[in-house]
Parts: C-alpha cells; structure tokens; sequence
C-alpha cells in the first residue's frame, strides 16, 4: 500500500509539471500578443514593448516557463525600475488587468466554489443513492416507475433552467426564500448553508438523477450474484444483505463519477455562480476569458488539473476500501 501511494504521488507531480507545461506552451503562444491583449486598445508600439518586457514575454518561451515554474516557489517580481510588482509564493502568474497576483483571486474565489461543490456533493449523493437503492429494491412498482421519470425530468432540465426558476419564481416574484448572498462558514454556519442552499438544490437536481439511476442498475446487478443468494440463504438480515453486500459492491462506479464530478465542480461551478451572482472560480473564469486575462485562466485551468488528478487518486485508495477484491501493491 505504501509503495503504491509513493508511486501514485510521484505520477501526480509529474502528470501536473506535464500540464502546466502544455498549458503554459497554449496560452503564451496564442497568435495575439498577450501584451496587447492586456494593455487594450489604443496601445503604442512603445506600451506594448514596454508591456512585454514588464511580463517577460520579450523572452524564449523557456526562460518564460522557467521563470513562471520558480516563481511558484520563491516568488516573483514583476516590472522593472520603479514600476515593479510584487507576486509572493506560492505565485501563479500577475493579472495585469487587474494589477494583482492570481493567487489573492484565487484564494479569494475558491472558498465560494468549495461550498457550493461540498454542500451539493452531500446534497445529490444523499438523494441519489437513497433513492436509486429504493427504485431497485421495487423494480417494477409504480414507485419505481415514477422515481424514473422524476430523474429522466431532473437529469434533462439544464441547470442554468433551474437555477433561473428558482430565483425568478421561489426567490423574486413570491419571495419564499431570501436572495442568496455568500456569507462565510467560519462567521456563521446556519446563514451560509441558508444562502448557499439554493446552488446546492439546483446541482443536486441535475447530479442527483444521474445517480439514482446509476445507483439503481448497479445494485439490480448486484442483488443478482450468486453471494447475494447465498449470504440469504445463511439466514442474514435483509439489511445487512443489502448495505454490507449489495450495496458495497454497487459503489465501485458510483465512486469513480463521484470523484470526477466533485473535482470539475471544483474548477468552477460556472453556470450556477453566475446565475446567483456568486463570486466563485467560475465568476472569475467568465471574467477572465471576457477580458483575455492569460495568468488568470492558466491559474484556474492548473487547479481545475489539479484537483482531477487529485480526485482520481482519491478514487483509486478508496477501491480498497470498498471492495476487498482490489489489492494495492
């Protein structure tokens, strides 16, 4: 287990140095010229050299690399003389349209999409395999017939349709609920799950689909197997047969989406934020691409790469854990 875990963790950092790499060769190697793209319109030949030298892109694109990935570790300036801009470690890059590192955005931004993600991740996983193991357990009732065509409805809805009905109808026009604002965790826990409620019915109806049926096929196969049979016929309880048995052997590919899907809502749960005019990474993202903000996107396209590869390492120590057939060596 302990060699695995180096060998996957050694493959993390080189996956990330591989993709930073390639992303950082996309997006400084754009036709536009980033200096122009970052001083506007109206720029002199003279501003624009005196941009690039500012963003060292009058640099091979190597140096440029190199400087940005010690930058990450020692920081960096910016600028040259008196117009010289400060980027500590750990430093992903300078927004020159908004004069300020990437990181303070950054860690500014992703508390936001961090709660939106966790609460809704907790909300659809509770609902969907709740719900996907009761449809399977009445295969064929009008139970199950009828939580089928809520999910077939949920799963087509888009949730940027959701979240506008919600907030239209439940929000504004009848004023059921408050307008959502965020509000940290650490100032007040029932005001922040309160604001961010809203995000999490409108992920958790599209995700929560999904995996009521994926929960459902899962354990209709599982409760199949011959152990299944078995494990009844030695007299066991019907609940230890469906949950140690059944259902423990049906999470294997729920896991797998789980991880995938929680780590994209991490780079930015975009369509929602800017439908509840939250202030996450996908708000920033929008901005970002509006005014071809370079160091910005690469910063959030990295951690949206980072927090993939993080989830399927998740995902691969947690096959362990939930199915005793799979040995890590």
């Amino acid at each position: 287990m302990g060699r695995y875990l180096i060998r996957r963790l050694v493959g993390v950092v080189l996956m990330l140095v591989l993709i930073s790499m390639v992303t950082f060769s996309l997006f400084y190697t754009v036709p536009t010229n980033p200096a122009v793209l970052s001083c506007g319109k109206g720029c002199t030949p003279a501003v624009i050299a005196a941009t690039e030298r500012k963003m060292g892109l009058d640099q091979p694109l190597v140096v440029q690399y190199g400087r940005w990935a010690k930058a990450v570790f020692v920081g960096r300036s910016y600028g040259e003389g008196t117009a010289v801009n400060d980027c500590p470690a750990p430093c992903f890059g300078y927004s020159f349209t908004r004069e300020t590192p990437v990181t303070g955005i950054v860690k500014d931004a992703f508390p936001v999409t961090l709660s939106i993600a966790a609460g809704a991740f907790v909300l659809w996983m509770l609902i969907g395999i709740s719900v996907g193991i009761v449809s399977a357990l009445r295969k064929g009732s009008l139970l199950d017939r009828s939580l089928m065509f809520l999910t077939l409805a949920g799963y087509s809805l888009p949730s940027f349709f959701t979240g506008l009905t919600i907030l239209l109808f439940a929000i504004i026009k009848f004023q059921w609920y408050p307008i959502p604002r965020y509000s940290s965790l650490l100032d007040n826990p029932f005001l922040w799950a309160k604001n961010l409620l809203p995000l999490w019915v409108v992920l958790a109806i599209l995700f929560a689909a999904l995996y009521t049926r994926l929960t459902r096929a899962n354990m209709l196969e599982t409760m199949g197997e011959d152990y299944i049979r078995t494990a009844r016929a030695k007299g066991l309880p019907e609940r230890t047969v469906i949950f140690k048995h059944g259902l423990r052997a049906a999470l294997t590919p729920i896991v797998t989406i789980a991880g995938l899907d929680l780590a994209g809502l991490l780079g930015g749960a975009v369509i929602t934020e800017k439908v509840f005019n939250f202030r996450g990474l996908g708000a920033v993202t929008i901005d970002a691409s509006t005014n071809f903000d370079l160091p910005m996107l690469m910063a959030v396209t990295l951690l949206a790469a980072f927090f993939i590869i993080v989830a399927n390492l998740v995902v691969d120590l947690l096959y362990a854990v939930i199915d005793p057939k799979v040995r890590l060596s």
